[in-house]
């Protein structure tokens, strides 16, 4: 029986307080020499991708900017088109927000990355519901839910219709014939739609690898039905065995309505990982930078966001307040709203009172949490397990330091997944789509 081969990516930190910025061995999340080291490394360890994602406006706490993360992160599309000329082979991925943008411009953006990048390029497609963010841009407000997965796929068609308009071969570039376009190769776009309308030609021809591949982050029915439908790759939250074996066949099932097969979408959860020499010593260091990643104020604020109340005259290290949550509205502006804060609450507070924990422990438990803990022999097995289990395709990694948080896994894990005979020692094609081994 074959093994199924994994997909390794590579997520540069700085998002929520997954990133430990205060660790003495943490550098600028701004300073260009820090994605250098990062997307080297992923390329040395043969990596499909390097991904970033993005925000389009500051968040906030109680009205003031939540400077508990990292705040300011340069746009994307930009950091990687610098990386394009450092990187040979690493696929480059960016988030670009589908609420807030435009068809045209943003595709001709993406094309571009995909021209400097030689058939590198991706587009992890987002949506905002929030008019929180909405204020930063000219129509402003928000889009309900439905409107903005639709908004969202049309977008994604008209993006396609506009890479598709060049014939492959519409370049001649005939001297002789004193000819540059090969007459009727450009497709004049005629896209009237609910949300957009656009009538001309793309100003530019098809990149080495077609089009740039689509990524999709979603856990929603209306975000899995997206993916199956138009994305190559799923970014999930769900990198345990028995939640991911459930994603896994639950979104690959419904690619056959649209006329797919399982391969053509590849389900990559984001995940995090701690190693050690013994399983003893990597517990403890996955601890240490859970309490790193949760410290006493990030503790308190994460509960004003389920509670819904200014918490910080309650001690982070005592036990969680008698006080009700007030459900009318929240303190944080910025993050992705908790769906049914009572329940949340009501399940943190049965969570606490069971295990005996304070606040920051509590926090600690239902957040900031390693997936993968071990030493690099057991943590390869259990990337391998999951891939071969149908959990998953392979695993977008997340380290807590930037830099140089995935150098320890690329130099003493990849190797071991090598030896199993899982993952590639060298990379065999050119483009982000041979690398996910998509057509």
């Amino acid at each position: 029986m074959t093994r199924k081969q994994v997909h390794l990516a590579a997520h540069f930190p700085g998002v929520n307080n997954t990133t430990v910025w205060a660790d003495p061995r943490s550098g600028s999340q701004i300073d260009f020499a820090s994605f250098v080291h990062l997307a080297k490394t992923a390329e040395r360890g043969t990596f499909d991708f390097f991904f970033l994602a993005e925000g389009l406006r500051l968040r906030e706490l109680k009205g003031r900017i939540h400077d508990l993360d990292v705040v300011g992160r340069p746009e994307s599309l930009t950091a990687l088109s610098a990386l394009a000329a450092v990187t040979d082979r690493l696929g480059l991925a960016g988030t670009v927000n589908a609420t807030f943008n435009e068809p045209y411009e943003l595709a001709r953006r993406l094309s571009t990355l995909d021209h400097l990048s030689e058939g590198r390029a991706a587009w992890n497609v987002v949506t905002t519901s929030d008019a929180f963010t909405g204020e930063n841009f000219r129509r402003g407000g928000y889009l309900d839910r439905a409107d903005r997965y639709g908004r969202a796929a049309e977008f994604v068609r008209l993006a396609r219709e506009l890479w598709d308009s060049w014939q492959p071969d519409a370049i001649v570039a005939d001297p002789a014939a004193g000819r540059f376009i090969q007459e009727g190769a450009i497709t004049t776009v005629e896209h009237r739609g609910t949300h957009f309308s656009v009538s001309g030609r793309f100003t530019l021809p098809r990149s080495p690898q077609g089009r740039p591949v689509i990524i999709q982050a979603g856990d929603s029915d209306e975000g899995r039905e997206f993916a199956a439908a138009n994305a190559d790759v799923i970014f999930t939250p769900h990198g345990r065995l028995e939640d991911g074996k459930r994603f896994y066949a639950d979104v690959k099932r419904r690619l056959g309505k649209y006329g797919r097969e399982p391969h053509q979408l590849k389900i990559m959860p984001g995940v995090t990982f701690a190693l050690g020499d013994t399983e003893a010593e990597a517990a403890e260091n996955a601890a240490r930078i859970r309490r790193q990643q949760v410290g006493p104020q990030t503790a308190i604020a994460f509960l004003e966001q389920v509670w819904g109340r200014d918490m910080s005259a309650y001690d982070p290290e005592g036990p969680l307040p008698e006080v009700e949550p007030d459900l009318s509205e929240g303190v944080s502006q910025g993050r992705v709203p908790i769906k049914d804060r009572a329940a949340v609450a009501a399940k943190w507070r049965a969570l606490a009172e069971e295990k005996g924990l304070s606040i920051r422990d509590l926090v600690i438990e239902v957040t900031g949490r390693q997936t993968f803990i071990g030493t690099p022999e057991s943590v390869a097995r259990l990337i391998d397990e999951h891939v071969q289990a149908d959990a998953a395709d392979g695993f977008i990694l997340v380290p807590h330091l930037t830099p140089g948080g995935l150098d320890e896994f690329v130099d003493r894990v990849v190797p071991l997944l090598r030896e199993r005979g899982v993952f590639r020692t060298e990379y065999t094609g050119a483009t982000l789509r041979d690398h996910l081994e998509l057509a």
